[in-house]
């Protein structure tokens, strides 16, 4: 598997990105863009490292307000982002544009380099994301979980994990596994944000656990969805054997011989719209009390809590 960090840059200027690719090309692996909308589809669905984007008189207010969404996306706002300015522009106001670094075009040659380097190192030390799926880690679910109980926001948790994984990793080996946890990150993450665009949140807890925040409204739904195609891909990753059979041989906690199902997924999903929440532990104890009753009906399943709550006072 290759560590070889991938930078994605968006400009107009054919000559300005042949410039940037001839500095970059023997250090990263750099994907081009003639503009930010063309790019959103593979920032999101890939694990990019770095955006170097062309800024000028010419940008226009859209490309402007999408490097801004994605700079205040609880997901992607990790994703450090580099300016190219002509060397005449005026810088406008940084609260109105969200950039991590820039550099302006006659130093190119001699910084642009060690600049993309610093930028991606920094990122990579201040950020807790995931290192296999590049998702926010732990310390991001408490921060985006907590902020949103403070504030009041009627929001649903959803709490993920695989069955069965641990044998197929036996079996497999762990890189085999890495690959399909990669493929759930991604699939979770695409599910969601189709679902809900705006104001979802994915992270990776670790190991086979994932969590995934929307509206109440939008979340059951898009859990039967993941489900529904990761039931459908989750096969490819097996022999073909193992996938007439429907079943793998490994051993078990004890050593023991024993056949064991396709992996499937449970989720279990908490909300605050009957009951109050003050502390983030408590949304997620309901969010994995529910995932463990999604785990006792056998195969992938989701489970929602439904119960009515008494409200005290």
């Amino acid at each position: 598997m290759s560590n070889t960090k991938t930078v994605v840059v968006v400009a107009k200027d054919m000559v300005l990105t042949s410039i940037i690719d001839r500095i970059l090309k023997d250090s990263y692996r750099v994907v081009d863009f003639s503009n930010i909308q063309s790019s959103l589809d593979y920032i999101y669905n890939s694990t990019s490292d770095m955006l170097i984007i062309d800024i000028g008189v010419g940008t226009d207010d859209l490309t402007i307000r999408i490097l801004n969404e994605i700079k205040g996306d609880p997901i992607f706002g990790q994703l450090p982002v580099f300016a190219i300015f002509d060397d005449n522009f005026v810088i406008p106001e940084w609260n109105c544009l969200l950039v991590d670094d820039y550099l302006r075009r006659s130093y190119l040659e001699m910084e642009l380099l060690t600049k993309v380097s610093l930028c991606i190192n920094r990122a990579e030390r201040m950020v807790d994301v995931n290192p296999l799926t590049r998702l926010p880690g732990n310390i991001a679910i408490i921060k985006q979980l907590q902020k949103r109980l403070d504030s009041g926001e009627v929001f649903a948790l959803a709490y993920a994990d695989l069955d069965y994984f641990k044998p197929f990793n036996d079996k497999f080996g762990f890189s085999r596994g890495d690959e399909v946890l990669k493929m759930l990150g991604r699939l979770i993450l695409n599910t969601v944000k189709g679902r809900q665009p705006h104001g979802s949140f994915v992270g990776h807890v670790g190991g086979d656990d994932f969590v995934f925040m929307m509206d109440l409204e939008h979340i059951e739904e898009t859990a039967v969805e993941i489900i529904d195609n990761f039931k459908r891909i989750i096969p490819i990753f097996y022999d073909a054997e193992d996938r007439a059979n429907g079943y793998i041989e490994s051993v078990d906690r004890e050593g023991n011989k024993k056949r064991f199902p396709l992996i499937s997924i449970s989720i279990g999903i908490a909300h605050n719209k009957a009951k109050i929440f003050s502390h983030y532990g408590e949304m997620a104890e309901v969010a994995s009390e529910m995932k463990t009753h999604a785990k006792c009906s056998g195969g992938s399943c989701v489970r929602i809590d439904k119960r009515q709550y008494t409200v005290a006072g």
